[in-house]
């Protein structure tokens, strides 16, 4: 079942059909989802967000072309593998930013400036988007970011230095710091 599978993947990828291709990742932080498109990394994530949910979502919002083809996403895995294993600051994928826009997709190109190991306040990240007194629309948008970890919105934090929410859940908030930190 599994070569048929496999061969299928392959079919529909070399004949154009595969618009959003995707797989699981095990990690220290939970079972990540992977989806790609054709212009990149679409889609990361977390288990508490439901993978059928999101799966569904990515056939609504991108097309209902949705296939499990794992060899597409090889590289993102490896290198999240390897940002997990400590031996990866940064992210050189291809990223597909179709489920952003606007303020929020403004500030998500914020972020992969703060360094590894580094955090900033959601004022902070306010004030460098241009409008200081959106920390509340910064908030939002790194709950809705579509790419976490690979856009590190882990790394803003409330004023007072607390972890504050993660769309992965706190724990994996406080994981990735820690993984960071280190």
């Amino acid at each position: 079942m599994a070569r048929l599978h496999a061969r299928l993947a392959e079919q529909a990828g070399a004949e154009g059909v595969l618009d959003v291709a995707y797989r699981t990742l095990d990690t220290p932080a939970g079972t990540l989802l992977l989806a790609a498109t054709d212009a990149g990394v679409v889609r990361i994530a977390y288990a508490v967000q439901d993978h059928a949910a999101v799966l569904q979502q990515l056939a609504d919002r991108v097309s209902p072309r949705v296939l499990r083809a794992p060899g597409r996403l090889d590289e993102a895995a490896r290198q999240l593998d390897e940002y997990f294993a400590g031996r990866r600051r940064t992210f050189e994928l291809p990223l597909d930013w179709r489920l952003s826009k606007g303020y929020r997709r403004q500030v998500l190109g914020l972020l992969p400036a703060i360094g590894y190991g580094r955090t900033e306040s959601y004022a902070q990240v306010a004030a460098a988007s241009g409008s200081p007194r959106a920390v509340r629309a910064v908030g939002t948008a790194c709950a809705t970011n579509p790419l976490p970890v690979v856009v590190p919105c882990h790394r803003v934090v409330r004023s007072d230095g607390s972890p504050g929410q993660y769309a992965g859940g706190a724990d994996a908030k406080r994981l990735l710091l820690a993984l960071e930190e280190a």
